[in-house]
């Protein structure tokens, strides 16, 4: 590119941030695709969208601009994880070359934690994952066969710690004929038992004969497999939150001497008829009253991954309707099993309950 027209292509940038109010950011040494979108919790696929790229390659220099609104930031030094490097195996018959992928993990998790697994490398988006610590767990469909979402050499798979977990996750990679295993320790929660002890007008709802097609609903929504269509960061579904009356993972009660459960959402404290939000881009695929639940709305983000809301007193939006990142869906309420208003978030990993703290203000968890 000639030095007239990279003037250019940075004049007419400058222009079109000026009139979409976009961020921007410029490429500097050492920045790779990969690193500015995940510095500015977005995706390489979303970069290469907005800035009309031909390849992965960047120039020092280089303006690109950022999806909406997104504060422009530099990639800083990632969190701490483990990795393993896949290295290409020497030529023999029947063996699959391996051009080299690197297996990015978290160093530690906790039970009921989202996270998620990185790759990078050329032959990275051939790669299947596993988590056959799975088998034998409380989990659905356990030690599935994952295919990682990305582009460009950088892809990533979600994965879940169901909650009473404390073993390693254990993870496979393969390509081809090659296989890499590795395993992240899990911590508990160490939270107290909370004693609900619900009055029966509130537990009996628990033995309503519609509640088994309420589950059967459900678990139709947690088997979809659909693609990701979000590319900004999830946002709250609360515009302004109270704090918590109850936090994710809480074992509890609902009856004096009853078994104890966890609580596989967190409870959000607000006035009846406080606008209950998106938390990010999806398809409506349940919405009405259920016995348990109460007024309930389930969004498909893809990718696995659904966010349910529970216990509205209006529910607006309807089955099969495209929602956006903070769109009404509908009104906070007391229906179902619940005690007082509030509102009930769940954000599910291919059917598992994820901290829903892990995804707020970022593009995917940890």
């Amino acid at each position: 590119m000639t030095r007239r027209v990279f003037r250019r292509a940075i004049l007419v940038s400058l222009l079109l941030l000026g009139a979409a109010g976009a961020a921007s950011y410029t490429v500097k040494a050492g920045d790779t695709l990969y690193s500015v979108a995940r510095a500015n919790e977005t995706t390489v696929a979303e970069l290469t969208r907005l800035n009309r790229l031909a390849g992965t390659a960047l120039k020092v220099g280089q303006v690109l601009t950022l999806p909406g609104g997104t504060p422009a930031a530099a990639p800083s030094t990632p969190a701490p994880s483990n990795s393993v490097t896949l290295t290409p195996p020497a030529p023999s018959a029947g063996t699959s070359s391996l051009q080299g992928v690197t297996v990015r993990v978290p160093a530690s998790l906790k039970m009921g934690d989202g996270f998620t697994l990185r790759l990078s490398g050329t032959r990275a988006g051939q790669a299947t994952v596993r988590f056959p610590s799975e088998v034998g767990e409380d989990v659905r469909r356990p030690n599935e066969v994952l295919k990682p979402i990305g582009a460009a050499g950088e892809f990533l798979v979600t994965g879940r710690v169901v909650l009473g977990k404390t073993t390693p996750v254990v993870y496979e990679v393969r390509v081809g004929g090659d296989l890499v295993r590795g395993q992240i320790p899990v911590m508990g929660l160490d939270q107290p038992i909370q004693h609900l002890n619900l009055p029966a007008s509130v537990t009996n709802k628990l033995q309503d004969p519609a509640r088994a097609a309420e589950e059967a609903a459900v678990e139709k929504a947690y088997a979809r497999r659909t693609p990701q269509v979000w590319s900004r960061p999830f946002a709250p579904a609360l515009a302004t939150a109270r704090g918590t009356s109850s936090g994710f993972g809480q074992p509890r009660t609902y009856l004096a001497g009853g078994p104890v459960a966890y609580h596989y959402g967190t409870d959000y404290p607000a006035p009846t008829g406080t606008s209950v939000l998106a938390i990010n881009d999806g398809t409506v695929v349940l919405a009405g009253k259920y016995p348990v639940r109460g007024g309930l709305v389930v969004i498909d983000h893809g990718a696995g991954v659904v966010s349910m809301y529970f216990h509205q007193s209006r529910v607006l939006a309807k089955v099969g309707q495209k929602v956006t990142r903070g769109q009404k869906i509908g009104e906070v309420g007391t229906t179902g099993l619940s005690a007082g208003p509030h509102l009930h978030l769940e954000v599910r990993v291919r059917g598992e309950a994820t901290s829903p703290a892990g995804w707020m203000n970022r593009l995917w968890p940890r």
